[in-house]
């Protein structure tokens, strides 16, 4: 057989091989989705800005006066559809629900306490934001509350609305990063980040592994008594964990797509080429911590903590975009940072596909490198 053949006979038997450990199949077929289901529902919704409305019931009391029609405006502009009820049990049903007390105005403006109450069900990352955006409409007819006053006017609508129309001396103009208006939240962050975490974990853990077994069981020393070269059995070694880590993204995306709706932007093509380099990377990573390993013990343990510390710190857990300028910096230099930092120009801010190429690059080129050092160090015994 040619090089090329032996390295193709090696990287088929091998990729066999670990699609039949329980293992694998659990880590590349299971468990991704078990996280794309629960991370993408724990932060869906939290990040705010650009998406559909979140319904809040509203439950008023008596005569809530013009401050309650304020509060019910800047609700409103806090991204909130309001929902009128009228009963304390239809209020009930609903996951967002607010009660405004009776003469909300009277009892504002005789100083006397008047409590606004929210209820946001469930212990997820939006019950914070909501109070957040409640806090603030309430706040703001407070504060335009007292501003009214120090001016010797009388509190009514008119005042208000006089005081909404004049010119302010300082503004805030917002708009989005880049074509698309949600921020990367919810299913939009855990699928790229979670997809990239596991064919990391898979290909370090399960790729390091395989090639600790075959060196204590004396497997490596019978293939390198074959007339077999080195040069092939590295890269056959390297192509059945490349194609390990093709079945793995191919999965995730499909379902992803399938079973939770992920809008893959209109760079698909560029998005397939960003996962290719790195799992070519991941790969020969793998190739290289099984050398460096003494035991399966190592390998795993070696394998998880990499994959874990590289995961978080690339932004694969939350966008790496809420976290200090200088994360931001440092992640880039982290291949999986490098990666996120792709899906995300091309899935959550419609960059075109040439925006990555910088990226693609540097994974191959660190692919490359990666693999010309574990083929130099790589040891059959």
């Amino acid at each position: 057989m040619s090089w090329l053949e032996s390295a193709w006979f090696i990287a088929r038997k091998d990729v066999q091989y670990l699609l039949r450990q329980k293992a694998t199949i659990l880590w590349t077929f299971v468990m991704p989705v078990i996280f794309f289901f629960f991370i993408g529902n724990i932060t869906g919704g939290f990040g705010g800005g650009g998406g559909e409305p979140d319904k809040l019931a509203v439950l008023s009391g008596e005569e809530t006066g013009f401050l309650g029609d304020e509060l019910a405006r800047r609700l409103e502009e806090q991204n909130f559809d309001l929902v009128p009820v009228e009963t304390a049990a239809e209020l009930a049903s609903y996951k967002r629900r607010l009660t405004v007390p009776d003469r909300l105005t009277a009892k504002a403006l005789a100083g006397e306490e008047a409590t606004v109450e929210l209820v946001h069900e469930g212990e997820d990352l939006g019950s914070d934001y909501d109070q957040v955006r409640v806090g603030r409409a309430l706040y703001t007819v407070l504060a335009d509350l007292v501003v009214t006053a120090e001016a010797g006017q009388t509190p009514s609508a008119e005042s208000f609305a006089l005081l909404r129309d004049t010119p302010r001396a300082l503004t805030l103009e917002v708009m989005p990063a880049g074509e698309r208006q949600d921020p990367p939240v919810g299913f939009e962050q855990a699928i790229p980040g979670t997809l990239v975490m596991f064919t990391l974990l898979v290909l370090l853990s399960s790729g390091a592994v395989l090639l600790v077994i075959e060196r204590q069981q004396g497997l490596l020393r019978r293939l390198a008594s074959t007339p077999i070269s080195r040069g092939s059995v590295v890269l056959g070694k390297w192509g059945g964990r490349m194609a390990l880590g093709l079945v793995q993204i191919g999965f995730g995306m499909l379902a992803g797509t399938l079973l939770f709706g992920m809008n893959w932007g209109d760079s698909l093509p560029a998005v397939l080429i960003v996962l290719v380099a790195y799992a070519s990377l991941t790969a020969s990573l793998g190739i290289l911590l099984g050398t460096v390993a003494r035991t399966e013990g190592q390998a795993v343990g070696l394998g998880v903590m990499l994959g874990i510390v590289l995961a978080a710190l690339g932004g694969c857990w939350w966008p790496i975009e809420i976290t200090p300028a200088w994360m931001q910096t440092f992640s880039r230099f982290l291949p999986t940072g490098l990666t996120m930092d792709a899906l995300h120009k091309l899935v959550s801010f419609g960059a075109p596909g040439t925006s990555v190429i910088p990226h693609v690059v540097i994974l191959v080129l660190a692919a490359i490198l990666s693999g010309w050092v574990a083929s130099r160090t790589f040891r059959f015994q």
